[in-house]
């Protein structure tokens, strides 16, 4: 891989980390942690939420060791990022979207110890009840989109490839 998309990669990550760090900077110095701010009623608010867990809070209290995942998952992509489709703009953005998404989650669960959640959609219900997204943040939404663009990537390049022949009846 050239020296051009390998910057263009290092610096798509590095917004995305230094957005990641101020917004979450932003949001534990202004949002109490017990009172959300409602954007728009019934649908979205700014909360201060501390997971320690996945998506979702799914391993909920294991940060040390999703720590470490998130930094093998790390090395292996760069190691890696030469079967990605770095050497087109869209792939460059894809790279550069996920490694600063994970990195910005990653530096939380060490210096932090948690992972600053505060973009909360839901739908409050006419009888009562909450139907929610679980709360994310600026690197949760980089990773997604990443992934997001290199199935695009993945789907397109697959479309494109030449099919295998057909069998024809009674040739082997």
């Amino acid at each position: 891989m050239t020296r051009r998309p390998t910057i263009r990669i290092a610096l798509i990550a590095l917004s995305v980390l230094l957005l990641d760090q101020l917004t979450k900077q932003l949001v534990l110095k202004y949002i109490d942690p017990e009172r959300p701010r409602v954007v728009i009623k019934g649908f979205f608010c700014l909360v201060n939420w501390a997971n320690t867990g996945a998506a979702w809070s799914m391993f909920m209290g294991n940060n040390r060791v999703l720590a470490f995942v998130a930094l093998v998952a790390l090395i292996v992509l760069f190691l890696s990022r030469h079967y990605f489709d770095a050497h087109t703009l869209l792939g460059q953005i894809s790279l550069g979207l996920i490694f600063g998404g994970i990195l910005g989650n990653l530096i939380d669960r060490i210096v932090v110890k948690h992972v600053t959640d505060f973009l909360y959609f839901y739908l409050q219900r006419r009888g009562g009840g909450v139907l929610d997204f679980p709360a994310f943040n600026v690197a949760d939404s980089a990773i997604c989109v990443g992934v997001g663009l290199m199935f695009i990537l993945s789907w397109k390049s697959e479309k494109g490839s030449p099919k295998p022949a057909e069998p024809q009846p009674g040739k082997v």
